[in-house]
């Protein structure tokens, strides 16, 4: 069983919710004002929360940046805005999930599971990287094995790396792997993502090293501490809800 908290306004919009998350098994906690869910998640941080955007005195986004910038804690946002600067603009600020309504409450129970055991395997993650960067420019070593990379490349691996598990946007990686650039189309990142993923696979074809997010970005996939190369495809994040 995992504590669950859901923070929306309106008794009867989390109701349906709240009893398919007891039905799920999870126990379950409803805040609707944003300035005591910031400080609930804050003081006393549940299993994983589920933020709604629109709150009072508080809004969903700005609870975001303040949790992220302290903690890793798993956060869904659950909003009414389905354009994809809406969803990018979750994602930058760090949410693991989004989650546009109008939903079916099951999915939602799904993907809460889903997220809950991206975190324990980021977990993991974060005691074992098997990857180091050299002096030399474009030098880097993968579980023992050397990859010549080109600078784009090893920055753009630099980035991923620095925190397994973490969706980055397009956006972030063309700041981190062009800095210097002012107009770079964000799909270039692509092309180096595919160059970088074949240099990767000469270490193991077993091993989707970078995962790809559907319409936002890519995550580091770390090799797990407990055996080599093990990796579980069913647990791979749900793309989100396009409608």
């Amino acid at each position: 069983m995992s504590r669950i908290l859901l923070v929306e306004e309106g008794h009867d919009a989390a109701s349906v919710l709240l009893d398919e998350l007891h039905r799920a098994g999870h126990e379950t906690e409803h805040i609707e004002d944003g300035a005591v869910a910031l400080h609930r998640i804050l003081t006393s941080p549940p299993a994983l929360t589920l933020l709604d955007v629109a709150l009072r005195r508080v809004d969903g986004l700005q609870i975001l940046e303040k949790i992220r910038a302290r903690s890793d804690h798993p956060i869904i946002v659950l909003t009414a805005l389905a354009q994809e600067s809406d969803r990018l603009r979750g994602f930058e600020l760090g949410a693991d999930d989004y989650v546009c309504k109008p939903f079916f409450p099951r999915e939602v129970a799904v993907r809460i599971d889903t997220v809950l055991r991206c975190a324990q395997r980021q977990r993991a993650q974060q005691a074992y990287v098997p990857i180091t960067f050299g002096t030399v420019r474009g030098c880097a070593i993968l579980d023992g094995h050397h990859l010549p990379l080109t600078r784009r490349e090893s920055l753009l691996l630099r980035a991923l790396s620095s925190e397994p598990g973490k969706v980055m946007t397009r956006s972030k990686l063309l700041e981190a792997a062009f800095p210097e650039a002012l107009e770079v189309n964000e799909r270039v990142v692509d092309t180096h993502i595919k160059n970088l993923r074949k240099k990767l696979a000469t270490v193991s074809t077993a091993h989707d090293w970078i995962r790809s997010v559907y319409g936002v970005g890519f995550a580091w996939e770390s090799q797990m501490a407990q055996g080599a190369f093990a990796y579980h495809g069913t647990e791979r994040p749900m793309p989100f809800n396009e409608a």
